[in-house]
């Protein structure tokens, strides 16, 4: 199955050609104030992954640590990792649905802000994420 998904104004479109990781939602702090409330991402090998469109923008929130965003209308679209170089997540809820994808795990709960509700269905981990 394929996906894709873009941005609010629909300058930047991608798609997905090979298996999406199910999704996680990430509550660190440069992922709440990068989408506004916390990151929700599957991811994709980087090979399997097409970006058409030139206003994306990579923003180097860390040495490490890198956000893909829309440089026209500011939609969060990527992040990225020098640690996983061969893989890229991508803001979930930029994807045309239908996705077939679950959310599966929430991690670093304890930066969270504390009007959330976490949903008890789901793995929880508050101030790491499990080997995945």
């Amino acid at each position: 199955m394929s996906l894709s998904g873009k941005c609010l104004c629909e300058s930047v479109t991608y798609e997905i050609t090979g298996s999406a990781r199910d999704v996680i939602n990430c509550h660190c702090s440069r992922c709440r104030r990068s989408t506004g409330h916390f990151m929700a991402a599957t991811s994709a090998d980087v090979d399997d992954v097409q970006i058409h469109g030139d206003t994306l923008v990579w923003y180097d929130a860390t040495d490490e640590v890198q956000y893909g965003f829309c440089g026209k209308c500011g939609s969060t679209l990527f992040w990225r990792t020098s640690r996983r170089p061969q893989t890229m997540s991508i803001a979930a809820g930029t994807l045309t649905p239908p996705t077939g994808l679950r959310t599966t795990v929430a991690i670093y709960t304890d930066f969270g802000s504390d009007y959330h509700h976490y949903d008890d269905a789901i793995s929880s981990y508050g101030e790491d994420r499990p080997d995945r």
